[in-house]
């Protein structure tokens, strides 16, 4: 009997649901003497013994489903080893879990946070299989994660929508996209949307430069103009700041968010009226798009190929085009950033996009 746990951590997104199935079907295909225990509520489920016994039919009609069958939750890296109130050794119990359900191997589907626990349980010496999830993009190790695609397209449009109202009333629309630490989503979204200015975390901004730009499209006769905003955009001000004092300075800013903050500041140097977008969690909601539920499959199948070759402690990922497969050691604590210099930000301002540099 081959026993796979499998459980989802962190943030929602639309293709775990399509990645459990992908591991499961390719799994089932391989071997009649499957069984798969489900850990509800993420890492969670694994410490405190929630889980449920699964079958064929569980993992059927579910490509389409967003969020996740089994539930997650966020349970920070940094506290795994803190016990919790009750005083339980949270990496015991998920071990001595482990161990109880005669597990070959956990099967872990999540992003930064994630993966860092994925691998310090590898550490323990438990058989483990992860797979990149997060709308962020950001997992060192893959060019692209599964949830990345359908949250451009929802965060894209929102764009699009607001772009016949922006032109009918000839104002400043700022939309403020998922990020925040890295840009990736907005990116992407800014471009395709038809955004005038992108702002991203890797590339702080000057005010300055924003509203010179705003003003060259308002002499142009352009009566409206579009910002698509990370929402842990920064300025250089702030960039320039230690940690200790911009914690302080952010935690005493009268703003709902960073993008409320540079409308305030446009409408006073510019006189021209701003509106404020939040998709917010809807940029993790919905029905996964194609192109995640291709991709998250064809991850989940190579999970499952991992699995029957008993390679462990690896993260499933996509390099050039290509799906295979790293080792969790090398990728756990890595943020992948965008390259202020990188190819797409290069074209993307000789197109005339501004990004407050």
């Amino acid at each position: 009997m081959l026993r796979i746990g499998m459980l989802t951590s962190g943030g929602d997104c639309q293709s775990l649901n399509a990645a459990m199935r992908g591991v499961a079907k390719a799994l089932y295909s391989a071997r009649k003497d499957v069984k798969i225990i489900g850990f509800e509520d993420g890492y969670k489920g694994l410490i405190y013994g929630k889980y449920r016994e699964m079958s064929d039919s569980d993992f059927s009609g579910i490509l389409t489903e967003g969020g996740t069958i089994l539930g997650s939750s966020r349970q920070p890296f940094k506290l795994m080893r803190v016990p919790d109130e009750n005083g339980l050794d949270k990496v015991k119990a998920m071990k001595d879990n482990y161990a109880k359900l005669k597990l070959d191997c956990l099967v872990i589907l999540g992003g930064n946070g994630t993966q860092k626990t994925a691998n310090l349980l590898r550490e323990e010496g438990l058989n483990i299989v992860s797979l990149p999830k997060t709308i962020d993009n950001d997992l060192w190790g893959t060019d692209i994660t599964f949830g990345f695609q359908s949250a451009v397209d929802v965060a894209t449009n929102a764009i699009d929508c607001i772009h016949t109202t922006a032109s009918s009333h000839g104002r400043v629309f700022i939309v403020e996209v998922m990020g925040h630490k890295v840009g990736w989503i907005t990116l992407h979204a800014g471009i395709a949307g038809g955004a005038d200015i992108i702002l991203i975390p890797e590339i702080p901004y000057d005010i300055d430069k924003v509203v010179k730009k705003l003003e060259e499209r308002n002499k142009k006769g352009k009566n409206f103009s579009i910002l698509a905003v990370a929402e842990g955009a920064i300025s250089k001000e702030d960039a320039a700041l230690p940690k200790k004092e911009l914690k302080k300075k952010l935690a005493e800013n009268p703003y709902p968010s960073v993008s409320y903050k540079i409308g305030k500041e446009i409408e006073e140097r510019l006189g021209q009226e701003v509106r404020i977008t939040v998709p917010g969690h809807t940029q993790r909601g919905g029905s996964p798009c194609p192109y995640d539920r291709v991709l998250s499959t064809m991850f989940g199948a190579e999970a499952a190929r991992l699995i029957l070759n008993k390679e462990f402690g690896k993260m499933v990922a996509m390099k050039n085009n290509e799906i295979t497969s790293v080792p969790l050691e090398e990728i756990a604590g890595k943020l992948k950033t965008i390259d202020p210099e990188c190819a797409i930000i290069r074209d993307a301002k000789i197109l005339g996009i501004g990004f407050g540099d």
